[in-house]
């Protein structure tokens, strides 16, 4: 039997106790059936489920292996212009499984291209920065990840870094290097996508961009890097097979959503995802997005907050030991270690370290995350564990699945739609109007936004 992810939930007592889990199993069971059967909120949304097995038998897997191996053989540099989940997924996993300096390498010591993500923000210093490397780089492709075409931040950086690879390459050459990952169908990227000639993947339509890493949103970038992506979706694919079972001890994705509600119920309503390997940071960034846009709506969901340890136990850890009792840690703990380096010895010892010479950083590592959790329970604090016996393509495509299952379990148990995200028009409604967008209904929107700036208090600006 393949090793999988395991959930220790030992350091959650006394906060929560058997009897309350007990009790609220029958909950969290039928929460998943809902899921499992997709008759709740947001049904047409949870494609993602069957992506792992699906993908792996189809003609736009074996495409994206194709396109993959053309860009990893031939590229110098991969751009990819996206946001939210058109970005975090391919993100979390290339960060994870690259070398942590893999686009600073001299190209014959680097796996397949340099990698830059575009169209996450809307600094213009950022997207310089980016012109700059496609002007100075030797072969340049794009991939532009949007399934409408028309959301802010990549569209604008998108419209900049076509002309610079149109006057890097002229209009025939560069189409043949720009790849358009979006809707089947209709939107605007689609309509340019035809009227360019870019080669094109398809999102599928009902799968939210959180959840879609393991489309060819995520798997492309992924594959054109030199990452196995058939071992990610034969992860995935395992873990959804031990994700469907209803015993509680076998089931992490189960275990996971059930402990952090009952924690939210016992007034713990910020959960902190910690990790002990940089390369893990993004991964909490797209756990943050996944957990933090499913469940923060009608007054609901648990805060989604991540650190960096041991580093932040420099800046946060004092924070987190003794301050406000209303957090929950989930703790990433990766077995074995991808280095065995081991600490070098000096005679001298002047800081006092000698003592370490000769143990592996990681077994050091271990000991500062086994000594901060018993430390921060003895402060209070819950504390979940998740434990990826090894940090690979098939770990990790265990571990993605398993938070998606849970987030969506999770989301029915709280009592909200897990696969929408009502909430992120707002900010782009007033945005739009600040710009003088044309239309009757920006219009209005301004006129409401400048009487509601009338209205708060004048000359509360330091001088």
């Amino acid at each position: 039997m393949e090793k999988k992810i395991t959930i220790d939930y030992s350091f959650t007592h006394p906060f929560i106790n058997e009897v309350a889990i007990e009790s609220y199993k029958d909950e969290a069971l039928k929460a998943m059936e809902t899921l499992m059967k997709g008759n709740g909120a947001g049904n047409d949304f949870i494609g993602w489920r069957n992506l792992p097995d699906n993908t792996l038998s189809s003609d736009e897997f074996k495409k994206i292996i194709e396109v993959g191996n053309e860009i990893y053989k031939n590229a110098d540099l991969l751009i990819c212009v996206g946001i939210g989940g058109s970005y975090l997924g391919s993100k979390a996993v290339t960060e994870a499984l690259l070398h942590p300096f893999h686009n600073s390498l001299q190209k014959d010591k680097r796996n397949g291209p340099r990698i830059l993500f575009a169209g996450q923000n809307i600094s213009g210093t950022w997207l310089e920065a980016i012109i700059a490397e496609i002007e100075s780089s030797e072969s340049v492709y794009i991939n532009n990840i949007s399934k409408s075409g028309t959301t802010t931040e990549p569209g604008v950086a998108f419209r900049y870094i076509k002309n610079a690879m149109e006057k890097k390459y002229g209009k025939i050459d560069a189409a043949k290097r720009i790849i358009a990952t979006t809707d089947a169908k209709k939107g605007a990227l689609r309509k340019l996508a035809t009227n360019e000639g870019y080669r094109t993947f398809v999102i599928p339509d009902d799968v939210g961009g959180r959840f879609s890493v393991l489309t060819p949103v995520g798997l492309l970038p992924i594959a054109s890097v030199g990452i196995d992506i058939q071992k990610l979706l034969q992860g995935a694919k395992y873990a959804s097979e031990y994700c469907k079972e209803k015993d509680f001890s076998t089931n992490p994705a189960l275990v996971y959503a059930t402990i952090r509600n009952l924690l939210l119920k016992e007034g713990y309503h910020t959960e902190i995802l910690v990790n002990y390997e940089p390369g893990f940071h993004f991964l909490s960034e797209w756990w943050k997005q996944l957990f933090g846009e499913s469940e923060g709506k009608d007054g609901k969901g648990i805060f989604p907050a991540a650190v960096d340890f041991t580093t932040d136990l420099h800046s946060m850890g004092q924070w987190i030991q003794d301050g406000q009792r209303f957090i929950f840690e989930t703790v990433l703990n990766v077995g074995k270690p991808l280095s065995e380096l081991t600490v070098v010895s000096d005679k001298e010892d002047l800081d006092g370290l000698e003592f370490l010479s000769g143990k592996s950083y990681d077994e050091i590592n271990k000991k500062a995350q086994l000594g901060t959790l018993i430390a921060h329970y003895d402060g209070k604090v819950p504390n979940l564990i998740i434990n990826i016996p090894e940090l690979n393509e098939f770990f990790l495509g265990q571990l993605l699945f398993v938070f998606e299952q849970a987030c969506g379990i999770s989301g029915y148990l709280l009592g909200v739609n897990p696969f929408d995200q009502p909430g992120v028009e707002a900010y782009k409604k007033n945005m739009f109007a600040l710009l003088n967008k044309p239309g009757e209904e920006n219009a209005k929107n301004k006129l409401s936004l400048d009487e509601k700036m009338k209205k708060l208090p004048s000359g509360k600006v330091t001088k």
